[in-house]
């Protein structure tokens, strides 16, 4: 661990992006952030330990990590830690047995993550009183006595304990030096050598699970990633953001999982390829700690076909040549994915991104569309080759993306390939989820004014590349002990678009925002996350594009903004955003029964009648025909008994559009959004004017020839 310690602190200070980042003067707030990273919601430690362990260890603790890998300070707070939390459980299972009363006017705030550790013991009883009323509150509301709350809530922390007890040194090394590495930034790590195991599992997809990445926020178990193709993703309802709190075996009983150590709740998802297991979520857009659903999910491999590329092409009534209707394609693109040699998928379905959709835009031509819609709202990214490939099926050639490293040095990734796939009206479609080589995308196709890209206020602003450096390349072999090492897992480079804007922190701005619920789900993009990099720009390379003019850009906007003032889908999705916002703004919970079982009836009414709504607008949808790959079609061909999957055509990111489990969809973010493709059909008419730079719907002015 010694050596271990050193060498990261070394890379840390030679590998990273953010070098400079943490100066002697930054080290003392280590201590803090460990302490946060052991007791998140500032509930078991107190004010006075923390003005203690900053005394005791602040002055030392450069010195102690960087010369001499010394990371006691870790080990003597977790002690600490340890006998907090065993008092803590102490007085709580002494407390439990006692009346609560749910009657008195009291409330309590969920969410101490930013506020300061109690100052003395007193204060902190009243805070767990408040807690273990806060946590009861969920079982009565699901009208369970509070005997059985009780109960729940002896198990949950008699589980803490047991974790507590499981709690292993290279736990404690882990979370120390994690707790380091994030005060460079959010996406670095330290892995134990546990942990370094567990990833290259996870990357090489070679355990049979439900295809979700998962992570620890505070208690609770949280869903980071849903790969696409997986049983996860094919549900359509489990999402990024969600939280799973409970899982029960097929035949077995449901398990709560909150305070469940990670390693432990990954065990009890992963299974045989074929057996059952029913998750409790509480989605990433609830207001309110009790509306969890159960979601029922069969343990498979990744499913290539499944998560490819789809196409559908909708008819927008009397758009066309006395009024005919127009017709426009949509892709939907979850990921930029490379089919390989490992992949479980026949070889004919092993294609690309770029192949799948250039095989659906010839197949979109012939049905006859008149423009194209990349719905990119549930793409988290992939491979950046993938993005400029793509990139290049709309644009002759030129430079796609830049790279800068940490040493400084910038190279350029292009699109070195003439030919166009689709030369027409083009729209992209974003989210505050649309990450990485989405945002790459984009922003390259907005610097070149080849389409209008539209969404959310901003995307998720995630531009930079971490890479894992095991530990045992750099330490020298000097034992026959160093066996088992570590693994950090630094941010080394940063992405830049052609005109010099870094995608990092900002993210893609779109051309014309649509109004979204993304806006107010807390913690949702890269500016909410601790110790982001910032964004910047370095000097543009040179490339033959321009943003699009905003005497195309501003009517349309215009003409959007006026039918958000006036389609009823709208007044719609703004009832669902002012009532969520204001629950968000909301940050302390009664703890009166009473009012919480009035506030849950009221909810339940809200989205009972907002439920009817969208059933009476989903009728006005657009008349849609799906468009498949030809290898598709054979594998379905293949296999006619195959049982159907409802196509999943809302969101992992688009919390505006309801579930997959709805029959009658509305999706208020799309319709705008071919509805805008039209419109700009009606501006000009002039096909070439999507790709030839020399015609005015480019500004001369945004022209970079150096």
């Amino acid at each position: 661990m010694r050596l271990e310690t050193r060498y990261l602190v070394q890379m840390l200070e030679y590998f990273h992006y953010n070098k400079d980042a943490v100066t002697t003067a930054d080290y003392p707030q280590l201590i803090t952030a460990y302490m946060q990273e052991l007791d998140p919601q500032r509930l078991f430690f107190t004010l006075g330990d923390e003005q203690s362990f900053r005394r005791q260890y602040g002055p030392r603790i450069e010195t102690d990590l960087t010369y001499l890998g010394n990371i006691d300070t870790a080990f003597d707070i977790y002690k600490v830690y340890e006998q907090r939390v065993q008092s803590r459980a102490s007085w709580i299972f002494t407390e439990l047995p006692h009346e609560f009363d749910f009657t008195a006017q009291e409330s309590y705030t969920p969410d101490r993550s930013k506020s300061p550790f109690p100052t003395a013991a007193t204060e902190a009883d009243d805070l767990w009183r408040k807690r273990l009323k806060y946590e009861m509150l969920h079982d009565l509301l699901g009208k369970k006595t509070q005997d059985e709350a009780k109960t729940n809530l002896r198990k949950r922390y008699e589980r803490m304990l047991k974790n507590l007890g499981d709690t292993e040194s290279r736990d404690i090394q882990e979370m120390f030096l994690t707790s380091l590495t994030r005060m460079y930034d959010p996406h670095s790590d330290f892995l134990s050598s546990d942990s370094l195991q567990d990833f290259s599992i996870q990357m090489k997809l070679s355990l049979v699970g439900i295809g979700a990445v998962l992570g620890l926020d505070e208690d609770l178990c949280i869903v980071r990633e849903v790969k696409p193709g997986t049983p996860a993703d094919l549900s359509g309802q489990i999402h990024m953001n969600d939280k799973i709190v409970a899982v029960q075996q097929e035949g077995g009983e449901v398990i709560d999982i909150v305070g469940m150590k990670l390693r432990r709740i990954v065990d009890m998802i992963r299974g045989a390829k074929g057996t059952k297991v029913t998750l409790t979520i509480l989605p990433h857009n609830a207001v309110d700690a009790t509306m969890t659903k159960q979601v029922h999910i069969t343990r498979d491999v990744v499913k290539l076909d499944e998560s490819r590329a789809t196409a559908t092409t909708f008819d927008l009534p009397g758009g066309g040549p006395d009024g005919q209707p127009v017709r426009v394609g949509v892709i939907e693109l979850r990921s930029f994915y490379d089919g390989s040699p490992e992949d479980t998928a026949p070889a004919d379905v092993r294609n690309t991104a770029a192949q799948d959709i250039a095989e659906l835009i010839g197949k979109l031509k012939t049905e006859g569309i008149k423009g194209l819609v990349i719905d990119l709202r549930r793409n988290g990214g992939g491979l950046l080759s993938e993005a400029v490939n793509l990139t290049g099926l709309f644009i002759k050639e030129g430079p796609v993306v830049q790279e800068r490293d940490f040493q400084g040095q910038i190279s350029v990734d292009s699109d070195t390939n003439s030919a166009v796939a689709y030369d027409g009206p083009l729209a992209v479609l974003t989210s505050r989820f649309s990450a990485s080589a989405s945002e790459i995308f984009a922003g390259a196709l907005q610097n070149y004014g080849r389409a209008v890209i539209i969404g959310d206020s901003s995307t998720h602003g995630k531009g930079t590349v971490q890479a894992v450096l095991e530990m045992k390349n750099y330490i020298p072999r000097m034992s026959d002990e160093l066996t088992k090492t570590g693994a950090a897992k630094l941010t080394v480079r940063k992405f830049y678009l052609p005109n010099g804007s870094s995608t990092q922190n900002k993210g893609v701005t779109p051309d014309i925002t649509l109004p979204s619920i993304d806006e107010f789900i807390p913690n949702i993009g890269e500016k909410s996350l601790p110790h982001a990099l910032m964004w910047d720009e370095i000097k543009p390379t040179p490339f033959a594009g321009r943003a699009l003019d905003q005497t195309l850009v501003q009517p349309l906007r215009q003409a959007s903004l006026a039918r958000q003032d006036s389609l009823e889908e709208f007044a719609y999705l703004k009832k669902n955003i002012d009532w969520f916002k204001e629950h968000q703004e909301e940050k302390t919970i009664s703890l009166n029964l009473d009012q919480r079982l009035a506030r849950k009836q009221a909810d339940d009414a809200f989205q009972k009648t907002l439920d009817t709504e969208r059933d009476r607008l989903a009728k006005a949808n657009y008349v849609s025909h799906e468009v498949k790959l030809a290898s598709v079609l054979k594998a379905e061909a293949a296999s006619p008994k195959k049982p159907v999957v409802a196509p999943v055509t809302n969101t992992d990111g688009d919390t505006d559009a309801v579930d997959a489990e709805t029959e009658n969809r509305l999706d208020v973010h799309l319709r705008e959004t071919l509805r805008i493709v039209t419109d700009a059909l009606h501006l000009n008419k002039n096909p070439l004017a999507w790709v030839d730079q020399q015609t005015p719907v480019a500004s001369a002015t945004d022209l970079h020839k150096g």
